[in-house]
């Protein structure tokens, strides 16, 4: 629960739409757990009930302000997972 209030205090002042925050508190809410080897866009999908296209946008979108970080691998199979304890440039 800690790590969850420290990163939304980093992200006090993110825009994020209603869609992002939701995935977001889901995968802080079960970090380690269900989304141990990260998300992706079609699992984003799933969660937010959206078309590929806009989860697709959306976790660029978090990506660029800092909320995921990019996993290795690419492609299709492109995962993220939640930049827990780090500022955007990846420092504490």
């Amino acid at each position: 629960m800690l790590m969850k209030a420290t990163s939304w205090q980093r992200h006090a002042t993110t825009v994020l739409n209603e869609r992002q925050i939701k995935v977001l508190n889901r995968l802080l809410d079960t970090a380690g757990e269900e989304f141990a080897q990260g998300i992706n866009a079609r699992k984003y999908q799933s969660l937010a009930k959206v078309s590929k296209a806009t989860a697709t946008r959306d976790l660029a979108e978090l990506l660029e302000k800092g909320c995921l970080s990019k996993l290795p691998g690419g492609g299709r199979s492109t995962r993220y997972s939640v930049l827990l304890g780090q500022t955007h440039e990846g420092t504490q």
